[in-house]
């Protein structure tokens, strides 16, 4: 089993907490981006770079994933890609994407960016992680881990 990061949108502030885990379990880690994105320093870690395009990065995750592989990202189209192939998805804050919650995310998703594009003052995006975040992420990737990862 492995572990697929999308690259191009990983906090900064998370990348050591990423790097901790695939090294405390020695876990087979691939980082896809679009450009040349460092996670940490790690015998576990290969990164892939693929071509400029908005769903290339994306594109490549699904190709490669199995079933019962985790995916870390925080979007929710790869999310639900990456949940129709049997693999799981966990999002910066901590949060699972599932069966259960992915399509009901989905559409709301497009319906912001619906609005975005009609000009509508919505929201500019997320604010950045805070500590209660950043320990969320940390306890769901280590359980998680830790269960399906020995």
């Amino acid at each position: 089993m492995r572990l697929f990061i999308d690259g191009d949108a990983t906090p900064n502030i998370l990348k050591p907490v990423l790097t901790r885990a695939i090294n405390r379990l020695s876990i087979e880690s691939i980082v896809v981006s679009n450009r040349g994105v460092f996670i940490g320093k790690s015998s576990h870690i290969r990164y892939i770079i693929v071509a400029s395009g908005p769903d290339e990065a994306d594109n490549k995750i699904v190709e490669m994933v199995e079933s019962r592989e985790l995916v870390i990202t925080s979007d929710i189209p790869l999310a639900d890609r990456v949940i129709s192939k049997g693999a799981t998805a966990l999002n910066y804050s901590g949060i699972f994407f599932e069966e259960d919650n992915i399509k009901s995310l989905l559409a709301v998703r497009n319906l912001m960016t619906d609005l975005r594009e009609t000009n509508e003052n919505i929201s500019k995006g997320g604010s950045p992680l805070g500590q209660k975040q950043i320990f969320k992420f940390s306890n769901q990737l280590d359980s998680y881990l830790t269960k399906y990862y020995k």
